[in-house]
């Protein structure tokens, strides 16, 4: 069944069955099998590209749980997705699950007990020794070491079962994701298209390998790109250290890194600065390791900061290297991967006794290795005074505890704009990326900026490759020269049609296994990509680039990419740079960016900082209704404070939503269909609460256009409840009576109830749902959104300001009744009102309306005022009935 034949089937009217009693209570279970069983949400692959709104849905890294903040932030996804539907468009809403590298490698070392050793065989019998629990109590030493392929088996396993958990999350909350339309990041398909990308970039030069110095975490043995960097404070020691000049003269530095001395290329200080002038061109001799070393300018070197010189050490941080590139100054380095001094004596270091103080150091961390060398610093009178603790900022891979060091090894690069490059076009990638960034329309227009301050930012291209073992494999052999070298700038490339490869088992063409590492074969890379590396070809993926054409064909570029502000610099830039290399275009139109969610003290919510809530028990507390309320309450880009309260309001806005429309559909008869006719409205009031309505659908409108749904929700919710307040409690007595009025009200009440519905169904998509049912076959959410024009015309000549008159009136005269502590069904013998003379002729409109609903016995009277409000200008009100004495 098409889209299309789903519309016109939703616009039926089917015999109303108005249930007893209307209540929330197995809601969410009750629509989410019966939209599962009729497909409701199921992307038509008959509609063509103009009539398709397309959505790169984030996919959730699945190793761990879902917070808060992703049901905040997928709830106004699927506002968009519901009101696109609604206006037409076949929407295409896929899901897919991040399930690759380190966070995945984590959980299985915590869940499992294991940790991954490339070395050993593979164990078909393996039984974990764990299964289940947080892991931590298992420290890493006591991790039981299995191979790689036991260890992604488990990686497997596990991912399994948590997209399990994150699906039900996700259709509890009721997300109209076509579940046919998923994919995984590690998957078959995934792999494909992101090995395919790397080959292709590798083909046009985009993509290459260096020896370079990288960001590089201890803890997890692997290279770490700018974009995964958090700066924070660590404490430290300033060091005052005496290099020696060629004239006698010491020239002292101070350092935080004093094991990295045997490491130093050159002191620095800057161009202008008076003090080191007549050093510039001489050389001095480093303390304890006896090295000479030049003494150079760059305008990098802050003058105002310790001495005003440095030392420049390869490598100690992002400054070394920068020095260490513009300077083409050696490479020294003493730091390897382990964190450890490098065991083997460096042979730039002649002196007898410095040869010495480095063999104490070899093998060290550079916690001992610094102790050691301070130690003999002070012996030898070259480090002056003591050390002077400090805060120091210093990066740390976001999701390591320790500080990154620099290390020199080989990766991949992709260009991304950080390092000079100029393409087809003659123009420099990095102007390129910033002109594709203004023509994406940011939701808010401010996050725009954060977008550009990045690229301009950045200082080094993407770095891609990482040293693990769950991943999408870099699809590449080496071949190996006769002599049994790796020969890392021969790469052997596979075809296309072979991919996706694991390059670790699967031999290139014209090799067989045998050769695996042999002089005159072959080598496998063995490293795999950075998780972004794949996410960033999420829209590629699921629009099906390489693997379904014809479904490219209509979703690709895609309407809209959804996600968080705190991934504008990963995920949204580095899908605009693999979508600008490959099609020069951007790979959709529009990004909506979500705010945060604070805590109670406004501290955003974080795994890290042990705040987060977790999502399912608030779903089964106050209903999915309400809790996706309480997120479209949230305009995007703005941060919002969890609140349960507002939960609560969405729950009572759900429960009012099923009774207000019970008490108007109820009037149609059992059995008999609702009259939406809007030729039978005829009594002012009741042609005013219409013309009212179509404002709110025009405003309603112009907001979800404009990516606001929050003020779609805000103009449509006070709407309704003046509905349901005023206009219902003044017209039911009427609508239940046999005045020949009686059909108007009626009528306005189920076209009212009928236009509320289609309005709040992409925010409360259950409680709408359930009323939809008791008197139309198929589901609100393939109903057309309303329109303003059949609205405008059956209100046509009202005046909605007479709502709010007549909801004024009403509501001083129950207040009299509440402040005299009598029932509401207490008459009054007569009363006036006063009114301002601009509204006394709207009054004089709903006059009967009033007299019902107010319970007046004799007159009401209605006098002129200036006060503005309407007020009781007198009154008499009946005696309250005696109460009936008890049997």
């Amino acid at each position: 069944m098409t889209d299309s034949t789903n519309k016109k089937r939703s616009e039926l009217l089917a015999h109303t069955e108005v249930p007893d009693r209307a209540n929330l209570d197995g809601i969410e279970e009750r629509w989410t099998s019966r939209w599962d069983d009729e497909q409701t949400y199921a992307f038509d692959r008959s509609a063509t590209r103009e009539t398709v709104y397309s959505i790169d849905t984030p996919p959730p890294t699945v190793s761990g749980s879902l917070h808060i903040g992703h049901v905040f932030s997928y709830t106004h996804t699927d506002t968009v997705a519901r009101y696109q539907r609604m206006r037409g468009k076949s929407v295409f809403y896929p899901m897919g699950w991040d399930d690759n590298g380190l966070p995945t490698e984590r959980r299985v070392q915590n869940y499992y007990g294991v940790r991954c050793d490339p070395s050993l065989p593979y164990d078909p019998d393996f039984v974990a020794p764990h299964d289940g629990g947080d892991g931590k109590s298992i420290k890493f030493a006591d991790q039981q070491p299995i191979s790689r392929r036991n260890f992604i088996e488990l990686c497997w396993k596990l991912t399994e079962t948590d997209e399990g958990q994150f699906e039900e999350l996700w259709r509890r909350l009721g997300l109209s994701v076509d579940w046919h339309q998923h994919y995984q990041t590690i998957g078959a398909k995934a792999q494909k298209v992101a090995q395919a990308a790397f080959l292709k970039n590798l083909e046009r030069g985009e993509a290459y390998q260096d020896q370079a110095p990288g960001l590089w975490d201890v803890t997890f043995q692997t290279a770490v790109a700018q974009a995964e960097l958090e700066a924070r404070e660590y404490p430290g020691a300033y060091h005052a250290v005496a290099f020696h000049g060629e004239d006698g003269e010491d020239v002292i530095i101070e350092t935080t890194r004093p094991e990295l001395l045997p490491a130093c290329v050159a002191l620095i200080a800057h161009p202008d600065d008076d003090r080191y002038q007549h050093l510039f061109g001489t050389y001095v001799t480093s303390p304890v390791f006896g090295v000479r070393l030049p003494v150079v300018a760059h305008p990098a070197a802050e003058m105002d900061k310790g001495a005003g010189i440095a030392m420049c050490c390869t490598f100690g941080d992002l400054t070394d290297v920068q020095w260490w590139r513009e300077l083409s100054l050696p490479t020294r380095p003493v730091l390897g991967k382990d964190g450890r001094i490098i065991r083997d004596t460096p042979d730039w270091i002649t002196d007898p006794s410095g040869r010495e103080m480095y063999e104490q150091m070899a093998g060290k961390t550079t916690f001992s290795a610094r102790k050691a060398l301070v130690e003999a610093l002070q012996a030898s009178g070259e480090m002056i005074g003591e050390a002077k603790p400090t805060q120091r900022m210093t990066n740390f891979f976001e999701k390591g505890d320790k500080p990154l060091e620099i290390v020199t090894s080989r990766q991949w690069y992709i260009r991304n704009g950080g390092r000079p490059y100029a393409e087809a076009n003659g123009k420099d990638l990095r102007k390129n990326l910033i002109s594709a960034g203004n023509e994406l329309a940011f939701h808010p227009d401010f996050m725009h900026v954060r977008y550009d301050n990045w690229v301009n930012g950045l200082n080094t291209d993407w770095l891609v490759s990482r040293q693990r073992f769950f991943g999408v494999p870099i699809p590449v052999w080496y071949k190996v020269s006769d002599n049994g070298e790796v020969q890392f700038d021969s790469v052997i490339a596979p075809a296309p049609d072979q991919l996706p490869i694991d390059p670790s088992s699967d031999v290139p063409a014209g090799y067989t296994a045998d050769q695996r590492d042999q002089p005159g074969g072959f080598s496998g890379e063995i490293d795999i990509m950075d998780t972004w590396a794949t996410s960033s070809l999420s829209a590629q993926i699921v629009s099906g680039w390489l693997n379904d054409d014809d479904l490219f064909q209509r979703v690709y570029p895609m309407d809209l990419r959804p996600q968080g502000q705190d991934i504008i610099r990963t995920w949204l830039f580095s899908s605009m740079v693999r979508a600008h290399l490959e099609f020069g275009e951007n790979p959709w139109k529009r990004a909506a960016i979500s705010g945060w969610i604070l805590d109670p003290d406004h501290k955003k919510m974080s795994k890290s900082k042990g705040n987060v809530v977790t999502p399912m028990n608030l779903l089964e507390k106050h209903g999915s209704d309400a809790v996706r309320y309480w997120a479209a309450s949230a305009r995007l880009g703005v941060d919002a404070a969890f609140d349960e309260q507002q939960m609560k309001i969405g729950r009572r806005l759900a429960m009012k939503v099923l009774n207000a429309s019970k008490f108007a559909l109820s009037m149609a008869g059992e059995g008999a269909a609702v009259d939406l006719d809007p030729s039978a409205v005829t009594e002012p009031v009741d042609r005013a609460v219409l013309a009212g309505l179509a404002d709110v659908v025009e405003g309603a409108t112009k907001a979800f256009d404009s990516y606001d749904h929050t003020r779609a929700l805000e103009l449509t919710e006070t709407y309704f409840w003046t509905f349901c307040d005023d206009y219902l409690e003044l017209v039911k007595d009427r609508a239940y009576s046999d005045d020949p009025a009686a059909k108007s009200a009626q009528v306005a009440l189920n076209i009212a109830v009928d236009t509320f519905l289609r309005l709040l169904a992409p925010f409360i998509p259950f409680a709408t749902e359930e009323v939809w049912s008791w008197y139309r076959t198929s589901s609100v959410h393939l109903a057309s959104w309303p329109e303003v024009e059949p609205l405008r015309q059956a209100g046509a000549g009202a005046d909605p300001e007479l709502i709010r008159v007549a909801g004024e009136a009403l509501t001083v005269l129950r207040k009299v009744k509440s402040e005299n502590k009598v029932s509401q069904r207490t008459s009054y013998a007569w009363v006036n009102l006063a009114v301002d003379s601009a509204d006394r002729d709207l009054l004089d409109l709903v006059h009967g309306d009033l007299v019902k609903a107010a319970h007046v016995r004799g007159e009401l009277g209605i006098e002129n005022s200036e006060g503005g409000d309407v007020t009781i200008g007198a009154y008499e009100l009946d005696p309250p009935e005696p109460k009936k004495p008890r049997k």
